[in-house]
């Protein structure tokens, strides 16, 4: 006889919820691994650094804290009284976890080479780090800029 034309529609609708549903779950899995070196991604900025834009330059593993992404911000507005202008429009080296981008980014926008300034920071921060003196950030990257912007300032 066949299924009753009601049974039958609410079969073919939990089909296509069940068919959603993996999908979104899939999806949030791939963003999870979706970070590489050379992407360039718009980010939850402050207030006035709308166009900032955040560039993975490099991904390491630790056993301890898992992928460490050292990334580079463009088109900042740090108070700096330590140079000309008294404004840093770019911050070239942060050590960051998974969190802190979950946390911030928002849409990729590109790819880029990697910010040469951002070697001599890194160079800094690894010997530190092996020293074990020096760790990475798990706060959002906006939050990360306010508190340079504050150890800047004092």
């Amino acid at each position: 006889m066949g299924m009753p034309m009601n049974k039958l529609l609410e079969f073919t609708t939990m089909k296509k919820l069940v068919l959603i549903m993996s999908l979104l779950s899939m999806f949030s899995f791939a963003k999870a691994a979706e970070y590489s070196e050379g992407q360039v991604w718009s980010y939850k900025t402050r207030i006035g650094e709308e166009k900032s834009t955040v560039l993975i330059n490099k991904i390491e593993s630790n056993e301890k804290l898992g992928k460490i992404y050292h990334i580079s911000l463009n088109e900042v507005k740090v108070k700096n009284p330590h140079i000309a202008g008294g404004f840093s429009n770019e911050l070239p080296h942060f050590p960051v976890s998974e969190e802190t981008l979950k946390k911030s980014l928002v849409k990729f926008v590109g790819k880029a080479a990697p910010n040469p300034d951002y070697i001599e920071g890194y160079n800094t921060w690894k010997s530190a780090f092996d020293a074990g003196e020096a760790g990475i950030f798990t706060i959002s990257v906006a939050e990360i800029v306010g508190f340079i912007e504050d150890t800047i300032n004092k």
